[in-house]
């Protein structure tokens, strides 16, 4: 396998609209950990009295949809067409979770309740703008046999209407490798193609699947590299593709911007600047990404304009606090003033 080379992202603005304008007849079906974003928002005047630690005084809470949900609200968000597969608790979070999915049209046929497994709640303090603490409720224990064959056969069902699954793994049990290899049995045949967003450091459970979106820190530890300048991050790109035989290889790298290694004649590396102006909350940036990114190449788009478009995306959620979406208007406006690159 050759040396990766140096290759910028080549698409006119023209292009971009024409393929953000097709998101309406895209379908992707989403896969993975469906969780809840529950923000508690207030500022902070003393110290307690009891402990060193801040007293906030909550000014408002909310509860918002995360993890692969998230995704699903990114994708619908752009007016893509969506559906969802996964698992709740039996539990009054999670009627509460499938009820805001249904409001918002997002298929919910392949969501299913589990007993004795709680919906995963992930519930940020935050004061003036920054977290002050994060706690976490969840079970990370593998869904039973039965859930995983439930949830295969709602995909199989769906397969004739959709061009993209993405698999959105926050590691809380969801994602197995029977399900992974379920997924790539079903997918085989047919053109479908597959997006990891992953989180687990052995990235051989996810072997057989088209594209995986890591941030830097996850593709280091699954390498075993660390990322400090261009050389080490083409090596790490170029062992990711090499080692589990991905299609490609998306890396996020925060405010760096994101890199796109795709398997070919050649390894092309492409650089794809951060776009945000300012930086308030990266939370969610990923779901964003690979929302927008499968919703791309359901529309026609080459994995290199979805990667594009990706960036735009995940530039436009970092400049807003919690767990955020970007619509159609926002990324045409983000184009407004692009030519080409």
């Amino acid at each position: 396998m050759n040396v990766p080379r140096d290759s910028k992202v080549k698409i006119s603005r023209k292009r971009a609209i024409e393929i953000i304008d097709r998101f309406q007849a895209a379908h992707v079906l989403v896969v993975g950990d469906i969780m809840v974003d529950h923000f508690i928002w207030g500022k902070v005047a003393r110290i307690s009295p009891e402990a060193p630690v801040p007293v906030v005084e909550v000014q408002k809470d909310n509860i918002m949809l995360g993890g692969s949900a998230n995704v699903m609200n990114n994708i619908k968000s752009l007016d893509g067409q969506v559906y969802g597969v996964g698992i709740v608790g039996a539990d009054e979070m999670g009627k509460r979770l499938i009820a805001e999915l249904k409001k918002k049209n997002i298929d919910t046929e392949g969501i299913f309740v589990e007993t004795g497994r709680p919906t995963t709640i992930k519930t940020r303090i935050v004061a003036h703008g920054q977290q002050v603490v994060r706690f976490d409720r969840e079970s990370r224990k593998e869904v039973n046999r039965h859930m995983t064959e439930r949830m295969l056969a709602r995909v199989e069902s769906l397969l004739p209407f959709i061009r993209v699954i993405v698999i959105s793994d926050y590691n809380k049990g969801v994602v197995t490798k029977e399900l992974v290899t379920g997924l790539t049995r079903l997918a085989a045949n047919r053109d479908v193609m597959i997006c990891v967003d992953p989180k687990k450091t052995d990235f051989s459970v996810y072997q057989g699947v088209h594209v995986i979106t890591p941030n830097h820190h996850e593709a280091e530890r699954a390498i075993g590299i660390e990322i400090s300048n261009r050389r080490s991050l083409n090596r790490v790109g170029e062992e990711l593709i090499r080692r589990y035989a991905f299609k490609a290889a998306l890396i996020t790298r925060g405010e760096q911007g994101m890199s796109l290694f795709e398997r070919d004649t050649t390894i092309i590396h492409t650089e794809l600047p951060a776009d945000a102006k300012e930086v308030f909350d990266v939370t969610g940036a990923g779901d964003t990404a690979i929302g927008t990114f499968a919703l791309a190449v359901a529309s026609g788009a080459t994995l290199r304009e979805a990667a594009f478009l990706a960036n735009k995306a995940a530039g436009v959620v970092v400049g807003k606090t919690g767990t955020a979406t970007v619509t159609r208007r926002e990324l045409k406006r983000v184009l407004r003033d692009y030519g080409s690159a």
